[in-house]
């Protein structure tokens, strides 16, 4: 087996969806998330909002749940302790850091207070992936999802627009347990109607295929998974697209569909290579026995050095359609 990322492939119906993007409307995940929060904390007086200096709350107007917004300050560790402790009290708290301190420098706490005695602590992570480009290599998060999937009880989002953030941060509020969502930073465009419906824990289909099925997860790495196969679409190949959006627990029945029908999968994350999307899927691949390639669009086995823009350290770290074809066009070979 050759082990590379995509989403899984589904059946062959002409009929089925297929999903482009809408230049009418970019948002940032964020602060969708934000908006939808204020709304949360309003109706539920359970909802605690626990922020780490991040600024996405300034000037919010939090209206009777202004008591229960609290500012812990940069101290990422302590914050998700505080959480633990208002979980075991009967809250539910929404804990917000940029997502490489949740993910490394909180580790410990996440695991031992949060997601050992499996509490309902929601961990909204902004800045995943390279979208901190700005900032450096000590603010990149590549490590994120694979950290997080690896933790028992853990529930594992990453949203691919605006509308998936609401969705998925509706939804993940219900859960019994404990939730890392990782957002973004900057807009991204929403995809256009006609996808099948966001659901936890379910792979959404954007694109029926029968050659070889992209399997996505987060804003441009799925952005990237459509546009690529609309183009090469229009050369003969047949791609099907899978949105990945939950990596735990992992859609097992639609890598399943994807390995046994198409001829290949790739994964497309904004991710080092190992522990996330892509090893996830070729978990699923390896243990069901099949003679199903996989090959991972990821950052390689190495840090991404510089600072830049996010579409250019994309760009410079291999996250890109021309990526993404020629692992496609090296399956067909």
């Amino acid at each position: 087996m050759t082990v590379v990322t995509a989403e899984p492939a589904v059946s062959t119906d002409a009929t089925a969806p297929t999903a482009s993007t809408s230049s009418t409307e970019a948002r940032a995940a964020r602060e969708v998330y934000r908006d939808v929060l204020v709304e949360l904390l309003g109706r539920d007086a359970r909802h605690v909002c626990l922020d780490s200096d991040t600024g996405l709350f300034s000037g919010t107007a939090w209206g009777d749940a202004a008591p229960r917004y609290l500012n812990l300050g940069i101290a990422e560790q302590n914050l998700m302790g505080v959480a633990a402790g208002l979980a075991r009290s009967g809250r539910i708290p929404f804990v917000n850091t940029m997502a490489t301190f949740a993910a490394t420098r909180a580790l410990e706490a996440v695991k031992l207070d949060i997601a050992w005695n499996n509490l309902p602590v929601r961990i909204v992570a902004t800045h995943g992936g390279l979208s901190a480009g700005h900032l450096g290599s000590t603010h990149h998060a590549l490590e994120d999802l694979g950290v997080m999937r690896m933790l028992p009880n853990m529930t594992v989002l990453v949203p691919a627009d605006g509308s998936a953030t609401e969705t998925l941060v509706r939804a993940g509020a219900e859960l019994p347990g404990p939730v890392y969502l990782r957002l973004g930073r900057g807009a991204t465009p929403d995809l256009a109607p006609g996808a099948e419906p966001v659901r936890i824990g379910r792979a959404q289909c954007l694109r029926r295929g029968t050659d070889v099925t992209l399997i996505a997860t987060g804003p441009h790495p799925v952005l990237t998974a459509v546009e690529t196969a609309g183009e090469l679409a229009r050369t003969g190949i047949d791609v099907a697209v899978l949105n990945m959006h939950t990596v735990k627990p992992l859609d097992r029945e639609a890598v399943v569909e994807a390995a046994t029908r198409t001829r290949g999968i790739v994964t497309v994350e904004e991710h080092w290579a190992a522990g996330g999307l892509g090893s996830a899927v070729a978990e699923v691949v390896a243990d069901l026995g099949v003679a199903c390639p996989v090959r991972r669009v990821a950052v390689a086995d190495r840090f991404a050095a510089g600072t830049g823009g996010h579409r250019h350290l994309l760009a410079r770290n291999g996250i890109s359609g021309a990526a993404v074809t020629e692992h496609v066009r090296r399956l067909l070979a």
